[in-house]
């Protein structure tokens, strides 16, 4: 992949993380509030979220720069990301959690494991 196509895949991919957060935000967490099961989803969706495109990210970035130990990275970036995702619940580094919540981290841990089969079926040779 070259530089020009790393750097467009990746806004694209910020620019996702973006507006699916705040989609959650400003509709679907309104929308769907009052229940339970729409509560609990609708408030984890971010870490899920963040979780996979950050891990998309840097997987994009650092696998053709260090493709010596591509096997290595594929598990872990994702595993460091949902680390400091899951960090950052019991102690709030950026004000994007105000609480803990279990869901969140288990949100993150699936966005994490989902990241690297989605490497692979997006970068299959």
């Amino acid at each position: 992949m070259s530089k020009k196509k790393l750097l467009i895949t990746n806004i694209v991919l910020f620019a996702i993380l973006f507006l699916a957060i705040s989609v959650n935000k400003d509709y679907l967490r309104p929308t769907f509030s009052h229940q339970l099961p729409g509560m609990t989803i609708t408030g984890c969706l971010p870490n899920f979220i963040a979780a996979f495109i950050i891990s998309l990210m840097l997987l994009n970035a650092l696998m053709i720069k260090l493709s010596k130990y591509r096997h290595l990275l594929l598990y872990l970036i994702p595993a460091l990301v949902f680390t400091l995702l899951a960090f950052e619940e019991f102690v709030p580094l950026w004000g994007a959690s105000s609480h803990f919540d279990i869901y969140d981290i288990i949100a993150s841990c699936i966005g994490a494991i989902l990241s690297p089969l989605a490497y692979k079926l997006i970068h299959k040779n």
